[in-house]
């Protein structure tokens, strides 16, 4: 308890609600309690910084790419941190210490261009073939819509992707693939971004690889 040392104008010493009060050299002075802070390590906020670290190593070496894959959602944030938020909150699974990416709910380009349409990629001789349906006419989709492959191997943590592989009536793209990635585990995406640059499709999964 606080205690008066001049009436109810002069200085205090001890604890006041949350003010403390005291003397130094003859000055009184007072100063606030410090807040509270709770446990900064709950389960919940384990689980989340858990899932924060796991998404962005998967994440950063795609920076270049999220830039144009997420510029629509970049308003009040980077396109990269807007990645982040929608990849953390819908492509996580599991409990601490057991979470993992779920690749196939991963987005690396969002929007509201139509998406790629029966889209597939396949390994031969140190390329990735991705074809799809030319889906020109249907909704906002365009012939001269650029296709956007992206492969991620997650043995090295490295990615290869284009950002104008080849137009979406072309219903076909061929992307290399550095030999050092040979008998690596990939994860293949693909989107599309409008041929003015204003819009983007929500990428789609085309699975997982050994590059053989």
């Amino acid at each position: 308890m606080g205690t008066i040392k001049q009436g109810i104008l002069g200085g205090f010493s001890g604890k006041v609600g949350t003010v403390v009060g005291g003397t130094w050299k003859g000055i009184h002075y007072m100063r606030s309690l410090p807040s509270s802070v709770r446990n900064p390590r709950t389960p919940g906020q384990v689980k989340q910084r858990t899932k924060f670290s796991i998404m962005i190593e998967f994440l950063k070496p795609l920076t270049p790419f999220l830039r144009i894959g997420f510029k629509n959602y970049a308003n009040r944030q980077t396109a990269f941190n807007a990645a982040m938020s929608y990849n953390v909150n819908n492509a996580v699974d599991g409990e601490v210490p057991d979470l993992e990416l779920d690749f196939p709910k991963i987005l690396v380009s969002r929007g509201s261009l139509l998406p790629a349409e029966n889209a597939a990629a396949v390994a031969s001789e140190g390329s990735l073939n991705f074809t799809w349906n030319d889906n020109s006419g249907v909704g906002n989709a365009s012939a001269g819509d650029l296709a956007m492959p992206l492969v991620f191997n997650s043995d090295k943590g490295e990615s290869v992707f284009s950002t104008e592989a080849g137009e979406r009536s072309a219903g076909s793209a061929t992307m290399n693939i550095p030999d050092s990635w040979m008998g690596d585990t990939v994860e293949i995406y693909l989107g599309f971004i409008s041929e003015d640059g204003t819009m983007v499709a929500n990428s789609a999964y085309l699975g997982q690889q050994t590059i053989a």
